[in-house]
């Protein structure tokens, strides 16, 4: 029964801590924007969630169904060797997840970051930052007070 109470809010936990890597890797875009060939780099926030949960949908190349059942990594039978794919960084791993940009102008001095493109995804990811940030806390209220008997 626990774990029920707490895995929405180990979701959110994980959910959480890879949108401040995200933040952490857009800002270093931001940072170097002015620095020669440095390439952007990002990373796909859903496909690190679902790596970092465990819960890869049945549409991802790493994950076969089979009609014995559903097997991860691509394999049909567990003596197999696992596929990767870039998608074994855990959370924190930012730096091993991240992808480059790719650049939509090239610049004579070979840097592919975008401002406005970053500036943008910086907004976005720090409003989502709050949001998720906001379901934890509303969580652990209702745990509260549901605990204090109120």
């Amino acid at each position: 029964m626990l774990d029920n109470l707490t895995n929405s809010l180990d979701f959110h936990a994980k959910a959480l801590v890879l949108r401040a890597d995200r933040q952490r890797v857009i800002a270093s875009n931001i940072a170097n924007a002015d620095t020669p060939g440095y390439a952007a780099r990002d990373f796909d926030f859903a496909d690190a969630l679902k790596s970092a949960t465990g819960s890869a949908s049945s549409g991802s190349p790493l994950r076969m169904a089979t009609s014995a059942g559903t097997i991860d990594s691509g394999r049909s039978n567990a003596r197999h060797i696992p596929l990767t794919g870039g998608s074994d960084a855990g959370i924190g791993d930012s730096d091993n997840a991240a992808g480059y940009v790719v650049q939509t102008q090239p610049t004579a001095d070979g840097n592919s970051v975008d401002l406005d493109r970053e500036r943008a995804a910086f907004a976005d990811n720090a409003v989502r930052y709050e949001a998720t940030l906001r379901f934890i806390n509303g969580q652990s209220k209702t745990l509260m007070s549901a605990i204090q008997g109120q």
